[in-house]
């Protein structure tokens, strides 16, 4: 979790400045939603992102 946690701050937090807490709480939204959870590699996907392992296997 602290991995986790430090990658979040890195990536979507580090260097931006958010005037409301509601901006920050739609920023780190967008970030897990749009960018982690697709995008992630999965180790029980053989190391592909969702959406990757989707068009690998549509057809």
């Amino acid at each position: 979790m602290e991995s986790w946690n430090h990658s979040l701050k890195v990536e979507a937090i580090h260097g931006e400045r958010f005037a409301m807490r509601e901006q920050a709480r739609a920023h780190v939204f967008e970030h897990i939603e749009v960018d982690y959870n697709r995008n992630r590699l999965h180790s029980t996907l053989g190391y592909l992102s969702p959406e990757q392992f989707e068009k690998a296997n549509a057809a």
